[in-house]
């Protein structure tokens, strides 16, 4: 019998009823990609906010509309996210056999999990899944852009920026594999000091300088490891949207930023056939 982790929030970070669920990310994407603009190929990896999609929706939604040149061949998401309730020390696994949201099963890749299950720094951690929202969010969208794929959930707890990188390498693959950061900005601060705090933290994104803290982003530990390998392997970050809850649906005296960054292969990187 195949243990299933069941979703957490839906129906209230996001809708519970399968077909509002699949409209609402369907209306998202189609917004945000106004034109038949398909890149090819699709980025490499994703830094995506995880709030109710009320008020990050729209900006995670411009980063997976991304993806649409890669709906056939991306097969593996490696998934990373902060824990918000349970402390962990390293990236927990969950220990179970696939997620579950109202769109569906998704399979966890046993053979990924194999992979990099002799890292000290990889633990298994059905505690730490159970009730996180930071991976969860992204399951209904990642299943709206992507035929058939498996996913390599981790829930990054007490880590380096290094053990990230190390685990994000191990998993690195080829065009098959995408992986996806989870977080967002600074949490809590009035709108015009948020909107000078978040501008600061993308431009550190967009140079790949992997000292983000966890002020600046909730998920400062898995962006950093991503940004870390990044470097190493000569990625091109591009920002793709950029807001915070006061721009959507919060008020302006305390406000959650969001971003989306999308990172590709270097031009010099491809193989470009004349």
């Amino acid at each position: 019998m195949s243990l299933v982790r069941p979703p957490a929030v839906a129906g209230t970070f996001y809708p519970g009823q399968a077909s509002v669920l699949l409209n609402d990310v369907t209306t998202l994407l189609t917004q945000a990609r106004p034109g038949a603009n398909l890149r090819e190929p699709a980025p490499k990896a994703l830094i995506v906010p995880h709030a109710g999609y009320i008020y990050s929706g729209a900006t995670a939604a411009r980063a997976y509309a991304e993806l649409a040149g890669g709906r056939a061949s991306i097969q593996r998401v490696v998934l990373l996210g902060p824990v918000h309730r349970v402390p962990v020390r390293g990236l927990a696994l969950p220990g179970v056999d696939a997620f579950a949201t109202p769109l569906g099963r998704i399979e966890v890749d046993q053979d990924a999990v194999a992979a990099i299950a002799h890292l000290p720094q990889v633990v298994v951690s059905r505690a730490a899944h159970a009730q996180e929202h930071s991976l969860e969010v992204q399951l209904p969208f990642l299943q709206a852009v992507l035929d058939d794929f498996k996913l390599v959930p981790l829930a990054v707890g007490d880590a380096t920026p290094a053990q990230v990188a190390e685990v994000i390498e191990a998993l690195w693959g080829g065009d098959e594999t995408l992986i996806v950061i989870s977080s967002d900005l600074s949490h809590f601060l009035p709108y015009g000091t948020a909107q000078a705090v978040d501008s600061e933290t993308v431009q550190n994104m967009m140079q790949l300088n992997s000292s983000i803290t966890h002020h600046q982003a909730c998920g400062g530990t898995p962006v950093n490891g991503l940004l870390q390998a990044a470097r190493q392997h000569h990625l091109q970050p591009e920002l793709l949207g950029l807001c915070n809850s006061g721009d959507t649906a919060g008020d302006k005296s305390r406000v959650v930023g969001y971003a989306a960054l999308a990172f590709r292969q270097e031009l010099s990187d491809v193989q470009i056939s004349h």
